[in-house]
Formats: structure tokens, sequence, C-alpha cells
């Protein structure tokens, strides 16, 4: 992988995500390989053979952060936080110490154990919370999808060492990919260790867009026999396959967790 720096003039940029006014990628671009997120199809560099990194990093941010009144700030949007490369670069723990100098916290979302490392620092964020990207049981359907990311076992492990350690923790199920993922034993898995359970069906807008192409090829060569079904779901909501799901994750409404389904 390489690694080269990029000449950022910003780096605290507006999120859309309910509940946040900023958002921070301390990378750009994501070395996990999902090929079906839908950040691929904006991507600049070809992920899987470059990630760039900001190039004053402390400097251009100490000045967005001047002046912020205290608030959550959110932490994966566009790219992971916590890039196979941050255990040397350490560019997202700069951002969270910066953040918390200034009496500020942050809400992060990743497919790492690598966030145990920071809880010092997240331990001393008020009301800090941490979410965990889950889709696949089975880790040999996840080295198809998203080959460069840790095993589920690792991430539902960080996830209740999140929990022991005070923080808010919460799992995205995500993305449910029809009739070859099911999101009902991740939720039984983590639904100990988190005040919230999202679940999100694959996404994708068009046929042309990157992300499917990736995902379409994964499918035709893994599971042929199950193409056709498989994208008759994804392209339409209002599909049977939906509906039999969200009837399923219905039995969870009454849990001591918050849950919400997207789809």
């Amino acid at each position: 992988m390489q690694i080269t720096a990029h000449d950022s003039k910003t780096i605290l940029t507006p999120c859309t995500l309910k509940g946040h006014e900023y958002q921070i990628d301390p990378y750009i671009g994501c070395a996990h390989l999902c090929h079906y997120c839908y950040a691929l199809n904006d991507a600049k560099t070809d992920w899987a053979k470059e990630i760039m990194v900001h190039a004053d990093l402390e400097g251009v941010l100490s000045e967005e952060l001047k002046g912020l009144s205290p608030q959550s700030v959110y932490m994966g949007w566009k790219t992971d936080p916590y890039q196979p490369c941050e255990a040397e670069l350490r560019q997202t723990r700069k951002t969270l110490e910066m953040l918390a100098a200034r009496g500020l916290s942050a809400s992060i979302l990743t497919k790492s154990d690598l966030i145990l490392r920071d809880l010092d620092i997240l331990q001393t964020m008020e009301s800090a919370s941490v979410s965990f990207s889950l889709a696949f049981e089975d880790d040999s359907v996840r080295d198809l999808f998203e080959g460069g990311t840790m095993s589920t076992e690792a991430r539902m492990h960080a996830l209740r060492e999140c929990k022991k350690a005070g923080l808010r923790t919460s799992a995205m199920i995500c993305p449910v990919i029809p009739y070859i993922t099911s999101p009902l034993p991740l939720i039984e898995s983590v639904k100990d260790s988190v005040d919230k359970v999202w679940v999100y069906g694959l996404s994708i807008l068009n046929e042309s867009d990157l992300n499917w192409q990736n995902t379409s090829r994964i499918i035709q060569k893994n599971y042929p026999q199950q193409y056709e079904t498989v994208k008759a779901a994804v392209f339409d909501r209002e599909h049977h396959y939906w509906a039999q799901l969200r009837k399923k994750l219905s039995a969870y409404s009454t849990c001591d967790f918050e849950f919400s389904i997207h789809f």
C-alpha cells in the first residue's frame, strides 16, 4: 500500500448525519476494500493501492477547531478512521487528542479493534460513542466482500471492551445482502453490548456505479444461481424479501436497546 501526502486545505467538514454538525476523515481512501462501499463511486485514487494522509493535519485542524462550541464530531463518514496504517501513522489518535484538549467529543464508526488503543482518550470525553460496522457472520463470506477488514469476532470483542470502558456503543448491521447474509445472528451476538442497533440493506443507486459493478462480479462468481434474485431485491425496496425481513426484525422493537431499520 502506497501512503502519500495530500495538501488538504480543509479537514473539518460539514456533516449531514443527525446530531452532528461536523465530521473528520483523518485519511483519504480506505484499505479495507469493502467492494460494496458507496464512497468508492467518488474515489479519486485506487484504494487497493493508495491511501492519502493530510500533510499538515495538526496545523490545519488546530485552526479549524478554534472557537468550536462543545459538541461531538463524527469520524467514519468516507473512510474508516482506523486504517491498517493508523497503527504506525497515528493520524486518528492525533485528531482525538486535539478534540479532547478542546473539550470536544467524538462519535466513531469503525471495523477495527485498533480503537481499543485509544480508549484512554475516549474515556476522557463527554458522551464519546463508538459504533462497529458488522455484516457477515461467516468470515469466508466476509473475505469475498470486504477482504481487508478484521474478523467479525475481533470487532465483537472490541465492541464488548468499549462497552466495559463506559462508552456509548452501537452496532451498524450493514449491508444486508439479500439471500446471502442475515442480520439476525449478528444482532443476537451483540445485543448485550450495545445501546443501539441500526440495520441497513445493501444500497446501490445505479447499476453503473462502481460499488455495484464490484458486488455484482462477486455474486455472479460465487453465487451464480442466486444472482438474479439478489439483484431484483437490491434494486427494489418493495421486494417481498425486505417485507419479510422487516417482519422478522420487528421482534427487536421491544428490546432494551434502541433499534432502527433503514430499508
